[in-house]
């Protein structure tokens, strides 16, 4: 049972749970290369690494963001010791970040992987985890649809998250005759989600729908396309751009 303190900070950790527990440890996942149990060990390392950095800023001992090879020891454990391991990281993370919105304004800032985020940040960037994951274990079902469509999830992703989602996509990527990528990623009654890239970097930002799009599809598809994923039903995005055009920004938008 989720303790209701837990609950209310995480609303999203009770389907993951459910979601985690129809499947073997073992049975693989839409994450590429991952199983269930490389999910849960993934997301108990996040959850460990949020709590730790908000942690040592509220003792005013801030700390650097480690990579994902704190995962590692979570990988190395049995299946018991890791269902234990990540419910206890999330009960403390929602602990940690109670007393963050207790003692210090919403605004204050804390670095995240070499950027600045905010207090809120942190509880929301779990629940995102734990949304796109819950995803990579279901599919589109209506639970992981709706929760991928809410509004706050494309501006996490974009405002929030930003360009480390497009790191990855953009190592070798083929800037075309004109040396620039621009790519808008469009959903009916919406702003455009618009992602560049150049030889000086990329970007991403949110901007009033202006000329064709790129590619055109509903909110929970926009966002998986942003985390490199794509829907199991084609049908829900569509692009009138040409063939190299999309190419280049999907290529772009190939993972987290």
């Amino acid at each position: 049972m989720i303790p209701s303190h837990v609950d209310d900070t995480l609303p999203e950790l009770a389907p993951f749970l459910h979601e985690v527990r129809a499947h073997r440890p073992d049975d693989g996942t839409w994450c590429e290369a991952w199983t269930v149990r490389d999910v849960l060990a993934h997301q108990t390392g996040n959850a460990e690494e949020l709590a730790r950095v908000l942690e040592a800023f509220l003792a005013g001992s801030p700390v650097e963001t480690r990579g994902f090879d704190r995962e590692e020891p979570y990988r190395r454990m049995s299946d018991p010791d890791l269902w234990a391991a990540f419910m206890s990281r999330c009960e403390h993370l929602a602990e940690i970040a109670a007393a963050a919105e207790r003692d210090l304004s919403p605004d204050t800032e804390i670095m995240w992987t070499g950027r600045s985020v905010n207090v809120p940040f942190f509880a929301e960037h779990m629940r995102e985890e734990l949304i796109l994951h819950r995803w990579d274990l279901s599919g589109d079902d209506r639970t992981a649809v709706q929760a991928l469509a809410e509004p706050w999830m494309t501006e996490h992703s974009v405002v929030s998250v930003g360009r480390p989602l497009l790191v990855r996509g953009s190592t070798g990527l083929d800037l075309g005759s004109e040396g620039r990528i621009e790519g808008r990623l469009r959903c009916p009654g919406t702003d455009d989600v618009v992602v560049t890239a150049d030889a000086g970097g990329t970007g991403i930002r949110l901007a009033a729908p202006e000329g064709p799009a790129t590619i055109e599809s509903d909110a929970a598809t926009r966002v998986l396309l942003l985390w490199g994923r794509r829907p199991a039903d084609p049908s829900r995005w569509s692009s009138s751009a040409g063939p190299d055009a999309l190419r280049r920004v999907r290529t772009l938008l190939s993972g987290y």
